[in-house]
């Protein structure tokens, strides 16, 4: 079996929603950073095998297989094929685990694996109620004989997390406060510099709030009515775009390649579809498991940061040293721009890698419907 390599990859900033590529079509938005991957890799774009996109909302602007349309936009060759995929936020992720699938069968050389979300223009949740008559997603006879008539959404999730695992409001709001100043030293220490390109005259992330305090974050109003979770501590809607290019070993002596790391293991879980957000912890276990590693000797973790209390939930069931995570800030500081997330995280992962001279990251995310992937890459 051949070696999945990542090459590399880069990123759009994370426009707040309404912000500086709000105005953007995602089209251009996900084309942007295929056009410079491209370009900067030095690949030759017909040799592409295939190019695995993820989106979350695909309607609208995003419909079609965003993926080809945002190849073609870009300029590159249409006899270059694309596939749209839906593993809900980790949508991106899924596609770095298809491209290295494809690549260590030996079936595939050059794969490029990326994600788009454009929430300012398909809003959040849009997808879910389309207008044709058939109700919400979480319903039907067998839904309702299997999990009753009570409400399901990431929202409740997050309180149900931090109550079942005992997460105050104290320990939420540190979090918060360091991912947002940890995504400001990022910038300030130009740690971006390499991921990021200028899209739409936004060069950095817009979502970092470097005012934050305690008592601004007190002030905000619960999600939910008597909910655990304010803004602050979720999530920012965003928009944004990331690519990976993944090699075979063969592609890599062909033309001349530099790799940045390889995908060392991968795994997806479903979990617990009413808490939704659990499913980190069995998927970070198995890939410590699966991979021989244990959490000391992974140097950096990148945890979607989708609300405050499944990354403390997820850090106290695997042992994770927080200060090895999410070093560069998280979701909560950066945005979350759905189906750009995995390639986002991965694309911070595999620089901050290379950057500090760790050996071992581990990325995971929480997913729609009670799903989560985890991946484990070495640097090289």
């Amino acid at each position: 079996m051949t070696e999945a390599y990542i090459v590399d990859a880069v990123r759009t900033p994370t426009g707040r929603r309404g912000g500086g590529l709000s105005s953007l079509h995602p089209t251009d938005l996900l084309g942007s950073v295929l056009k410079v991957l491209v370009d900067r890799s030095g690949i030759d774009p017909g040799a592409v095998d295939d190019v695995i996109t993820g989106c979350v909302a695909q309607m609208g602007a995003q419909a079609w297989n965003i993926g080809r349309n945002a190849w073609l936009s870009a300029g590159l060759p249409e006899h270059v094929p694309a596939v749209t995929i839906d593993r809900q936020c980790g949508s991106s992720q899924q596609a770095v685990t298809f491209a290295s699938y494809g690549i260590k069968a030996g079936e595939q050389d050059l794969v490029i694996a990326c994600g788009v979300e454009a929430m300012s223009t398909v809003p959040l949740n849009s997808s879910g109620d389309p207008g044709l008559g058939f109700g919400y997603p979480f319903g039907g006879q067998g839904w309702a004989d299997r999990f009753g008539d009570q409400e399901i959404h990431q929202f409740r999730g997050g309180d149900l997390i931090a109550e079942k695992w005992g997460i105050g409001h104290e320990e939420m709001f540190d979090l918060a406060l360091r991912s947002h100043g940890n995504a400001a030293r990022a910038q300030d220490e130009g740690r971006f510099d390499r991921e990021i390109i200028e899209v739409g005259g936004v060069r950095r992330d817009e979502g970092v709030r470097r005012d934050s305090t305690k008592e601004k974050m007190a002030g905000l109003a619960p999600i939910r009515p008597g909910g655990m979770h304010n803004a602050a501590l979720a999530s920012q809607i965003a928009d944004g775009a990331a690519a990976v290019l993944l090699a075979s070993e063969r592609a890599v002596e062909r033309y001349g390649l530099t790799p940045l790391a390889r995908v060392h293991t991968t795994t997806v879980v479903g979990a617990d579809p009413v808490l939704i957000l659990t499913g980190p912890i069995p998927a970070t276990g198995r890939a410590l498991e699966r991979s021989g590693l244990t959490p000391d000797q992974i140097d950096l973790f990148e945890c979607n940061e989708a609300f405050a209390a499944v990354v403390l939930a997820w850090a106290k069931e695997i042992g994770a040293d927080l200060s090895r995570v999410n070093v560069n800030g998280g979701a909560m500081a950066l945005g979350h721009p759905l189906g750009a997330s995995g390639a986002r995280l991965m694309t911070t992962l595999v620089h901050e890698l290379v950057r500090s001279g760790g050996r071992y990251g581990l990325q995971t995310m929480c997913e729609g419907g009670g799903l989560a992937n985890a991946t484990v890459i070495e640097r090289v």
